[in-house]
């Protein structure tokens, strides 16, 4: 059975399990991760700090995922996902029994996940013999996704402009990726879910990029990350990090040019980098963008064409 506070057994529902930017901790938020649930089965985007027990509060249970999905290989983005494959596995926790694949940015996904399996080998061969579990190490498939050919040329410092290309679909979703910018990282992706019910796009990490924009045209919701640039350059950072933060992530206000310029029916601010109070973030993307805004908080439902109210 599925505890109260799980998804709706049909439609589409998004959570923002995790909001904050990492891995410094700043704020009592947990670390970025996004669910979209469709229909009761489920899929996650990045495996901040706190995921595990955030997808848990929200009633998402290992045996309904079907696919996760990774943007880059930040450590704010993927540090919690061997605690969440270790906890969601297998029918004593009701956990997935079968093939999960787990897309993300090649080689260095399949890398990661083959590194992570290997380091529990220990407890995963004991728990396959005393508590009869499947082999974890032939369920979590990792799948490194391929660029196209119009991304030839792509790199640290160059990220071309291009169109949204197909990673995985079934009879819930299709999902397409995009190139954005996020030096000196590459690759690193945003991601869009297609869906029966609407639309929603998780940027991933990246400065004010037209790819963005793009992949997000006409979309429900736009799940886009933010940087205050204020808080840093008032505090004793190195210049280092504050170029990376100049370069490689978007003001608010750059936010809205993106959902503008996408025509976007709703913006929701997550992984905030920063700290700045609710109205601030929202009314940089104001500026720039006249629909409707929402700083999202952990655990916050959203469901395409319908406004949460403020808490």
């Amino acid at each position: 059975m599925h505890p109260a506070n799980s998804p709706a057994p049909a439609g589409l529902d998004v959570i923002t399990l995790g909001t904050a930017a990492g891995p410094a901790i700043r704020s009592g938020a947990p670390g970025i991760a996004t669910a979209i649930a469709v229909d009761g089965a489920h899929y996650l985007v990045d495996f901040g700090l706190g995921c595990t027990r955030q997808a848990n509060a929200a009633g998402l249970r290992g045996q309904d995922l079907r696919a996760a999905f990774i943007t880059h290989l930040h450590s704010d983005h993927v540090g919690e996902l061997p605690a969440y494959l270790l906890w969601n596995w297998g029918r004593p926790v009701d956990g997935f029994t079968r093939d999960v694949p787990v897309y993300g940015p090649g080689p260095q996904t399949s890398e990661m996940v083959s590194h992570l399996l290997a380091a529990f080998d220990y407890d995963i061969a004991i728990r396959i013999v005393d508590e009869g579990r499947p082999d974890l190490r032939r369920i979590v498939r990792p799948v490194d996704i391929e660029l196209p050919a119009d991304a030839a040329g792509g790199g640290p410092g160059s990220t071309p402009a291009m169109r949204p290309f197909e990673v995985y679909t079934d009879e819930n979703v299709t999902v397409t990726a995009i190139l954005v910018e996020h030096p000196p990282v590459f690759p690193a992706f945003a991601f869009r879910f297609d869906t029966r019910y609407g639309s929603v796009v998780i940027s991933g990490d990246t400065t004010e990029c037209e790819n963005v924009a793009t992949l997000a045209a006409g979309a429900d919701l736009l799940i886009h990350e933010a940087v205050n640039l204020a808080y840093f350059a008032a505090r004793d950072f190195s210049s280092e990090f504050l170029n990376h933060q100049q370069i490689s992530h978007t003001t608010p206000a750059g936010v809205g040019r993106v959902a503008r310029a996408a025509g976007v029916g709703h913006v929701v601010l997550s992984h905030l980098a920063g700290v700045a109070t609710d109205e601030e973030w929202a009314a940089g993307v104001a500026e720039e963008f006249s629909g409707p805004i929402t700083v999202a908080q952990p655990g916050q439902r959203f469901v395409p064409g319908r406004i949460p109210a403020r808490s």
